[in-house]
């Protein structure tokens, strides 16, 4: 392994208040060494990358040109899924692969941020899929996950109101039952980098390429400019791989000029909406015979989408329009009583864009594959996939590079089969246990009431303790940033210095709920931004 060009400080460290090192010390860091692997990307795609290589005892650096999962890793329908649809194409395998990952993730990885979720699908007069077809699909979903969840079934109508009062049972035959489980996509995406650092990767987000370095033709690291503040600088690496999602051929014509596309784009939707009926299970109701639509109770609130159609435009503009939120509330409303579907709930609309292989047809009958190539000049690209399988994608890259002439993983390094298997993230823990003990050892004087301990114990598991210290410290930062959520000003300062947060949005979009709940008001934008200059 390369060894550093100056003294610098040992990568991964952080200083000794436990804080992540500052942008000039991260600057310095990636400046000053050679690195065996620079991940261009900080997606989950790339953070997965960079995790199991730090974990492969990889000198890596990672850098994005804005957020972490600032785009479409954050931007998903938040599931943790084996992929039901999946069956009608025969690809059975690939959902008992799913279910697996799911499953590990569920019991060993991440406990305290992905959770059951049990779904109804239900079954219309005229609809897409019969109810015979639907109860023999669901009891085959249940079977390739060794019915770890549940057996699948098909229940009445009425059994199914009882538990959803939101259900429209007009023309409603039946309702089969599945299992599945969701997670709120930004926090598991930066408990992933905070395993990355921990295994002793450089990250630095706000970061933006601006070329590419060449040795002899090959890629050997890049050029980038600190959007916070403008500074230029650089980084060497002996392997990049670029995984910036829908730029992915973006920086793949920074190596080639005349590399030809490889990547087609489908933009998805989402809607989230006040809950004016209790929901104690998802719904995915099938629209054709390719797309379902879901109503998902997600963060205190109902999540309904997605929609899927080709995107040409500039991946930085997507967005959800007046069209899509449409769309979304017309399809909701085959299975969802129009009182819950009223715009007056609706609390926040967002777009993602998914990365499928380039090729003819519909994307919404694309297959979900990832593709790893490598360029004219040695950089690895890796493009699509899912939430559910991010690990197994991380590993599956590592293998690519494991076969690279003049590859940086040696025989003395941990097997990359052996890599992040059953590895947890960070803060693993019971969540009933830590929104227990948050109230039990809390300080007297100190407001922290159960729902924002419930809250805090499973958006960041056992790490909550740091964030009840801080309030303990200072109890202006026990108080709730809005009286209408869980959330409390000790978690904008642990942001700010433990998470890589920069900017309110950041802060408010993806590190807590503010934003998906509607709460971001201008006044509390304005703390957060106080807050955040504080900055040490």
């Amino acid at each position: 392994m390369s060894t550093p060009q100056q003294s610098v400080p040992a990568l991964g460290t952080r200083p000794a208040n436990g804080r992540n090192p500052s942008r000039s010390e991260t600057r310095d860091l990636l400046s000053h060494a050679t690195y065996d692997l620079l991940v261009i990307g900080g997606g989950i795609l790339g953070t997965s990358v960079a995790w199991h290589a730090a974990q492969a005892g990889l000198r890596v650096a990672m850098v994005d040109a804005g957020d972490f999962a600032g785009a479409t890793s954050s931007a998903s329908s938040k599931l943790v899924h084996g992929g039901l649809r999946y069956l009608q194409t025969g690809a059975v395998k690939l959902v008992a692969e799913n279910h697996h990952e799911r499953r590990v993730l569920a019991k060993d990885v991440a406990p305290h941020l992905v959770n059951p979720l049990t779904f109804y699908l239900p079954v219309y007069k005229g609809g897409p899929v019969g109810a015979a077809k639907l109860g023999a699909g669901v009891f085959a979903y249940s079977a390739l996950s060794a019915f770890g969840d549940g057996v699948g079934k098909v229940i009445s109508p009425a059994k199914a109101q009882a538990v959803n009062p939101a259900l429209r049972t007009d023309n409603l035959k039946a309702v089969a039952i599945y299992y599945d489980h969701q997670m709120n996509d930004s926090r598991v995406a930066v408990m992933t980098v905070r395993a990355a650092v921990e295994s002793g990767a450089v990250v630095l987000n706000h970061a933006e390429v601006t070329g590419l370095r060449f040795t002899q033709g090959r890629v050997t690291g890049a050029e980038l400019k600190d959007r916070t503040d403008g500074t230029e600088f650089g980084v060497n690496a002996r392997v990049v791989l670029n995984a910036t999602g829908p730029w992915v051929d973006h920086l793949r014509a920074m190596e080639d000029k005349g590399a030809a596309p490889s990547i087609r784009l489908s933009k998805g939707a989402h809607i989230v909406m006040k809950r004016k009926s209790p929901w104690r299970a998802a719904m995915a109701t099938p629209i054709d015979k390719y797309r379902i639509t879901f109503a998902l109770p997600w963060e205190d609130q109902l999540l309904l989408g997605t929609t899927d159609e080709a995107y040409e435009g500039d991946p930085a503009d997507v967005r959800a329009t007046e069209s899509d939120i449409q769309q979304i509330l017309d399809e909701a409303a085959f299975s969802i009583r129009d009182a819950d579907l009223d715009r007056s709930l609706m609390t926040y609309a967002f777009a993602g864009l998914r990365v499928l292989p380039g090729g003819p047809g519909d994307t919404s009958q694309a297959k979900r594959e990832t593709v790893v190539t490598e360029g004219k000049g040695g950089m690895l690209s890796v493009a699509g996939g899912k939430w559910t399988t991010y690990r197994h994608i991380g590993r599956t890259v590592m293998d690519k590079l494991a076969k690279l002439p003049g590859s940086p993983l040696t025989e003395d390094m941990q097997p990359v089969g052996d890599l992040v298997r059953r590895v947890p993230l960070p803060g693993v823990a019971n969540p009933n246990a830590v929104a227990h003990r948050l109230l039990v050892d809390r300080e007297p004087g100190t407001r922290l009431d159960p729902l924002t301990a419930r809250h805090l114990a499973t958006h960041y598991g056992a790490l909550s303790f740091d964030i009840a210290r801080l309030a303990n410290e200072d109890p202006s930062l026990a108080e709730r940033i809005h009286p209408d959520g869980p959330e409390i000003w000790a978690q904008v300062v642990y942001a700010r210095d433990n998470e890589w947060a920069q900017t309110v949005d950041d802060v408010l979009r993806r590190r807590t709920t503010l934003t998906i709940r509607g709460l971001d008001t201008d006044e509390v934008r304005a703390k957060v931004a106080e807050l955040l200059a504080k900055r040490g």
